[in-house]
């Protein structure tokens, strides 16, 4: 087994939101990528801040979380290469394991609507069986991966 971090999720396009999301826990995300191949990402997580690698991969890649502070966070984002992305998070949860994160996106991105759901292995993630109101699986569209979506904007 790898020792590496890594990140295994599913991604859906929602096509209508459920009618109580607002019901949950949310954060406001401002992200920006410095790097696209490896990914090189600064986000602001509703005050915290983070500067996060990612190696290549759709459903599984590595994933290593960075912390920063405000003054670097803020020297970083204006460093950025494409659309400074800007989502509301909300924090679904589906089972006592499982939890969507339901990204509703803002400006140049709007009306884009993902939800992701993280899992703790592969068997997990195949084993899956989405909700409803999920749409249209685009786990393995890299056009809708967030560093992608940065560089080409929302034309699908």
């Amino acid at each position: 087994m790898s020792s590496e971090p890594l990140e295994i999720e599913r991604k859906f396009r929602v096509p209508v939101l459920p009618e109580n999301y607002r019901d949950y826990p949310s954060k406001k995300l401002v992200q920006g990528y410095l790097n696209r191949e490896p990914v090189v990402r600064v986000r602001d997580e509703g005050g915290k801040y983070l500067l996060t690698y990612k190696g290549g991969g759709l459903l599984e890649r590595t994933e290593y979380n960075l912390p920063l502070d405000k003054k670097s966070f803020d020297n970083m984002i204006k460093k950025v290469d494409g659309i400074v992305i800007e989502k509301t998070r909300y924090y679904i949860p589906i089972s006592d394991s499982l939890t969507a994160e339901l990204d509703i996106f803002e400006g140049e991105l709007e009306p884009l609507i993902i939800v992701e759901v993280e899992f703790e292995s592969k068997e997990e993630a195949d084993a899956f069986v989405p909700l409803d109101w999920f749409g249209e699986e685009v786990t393995w569209d890299p056009r809708y991966h967030n560093s992608t979506l940065s560089d080409k904007g929302f034309d699908l």
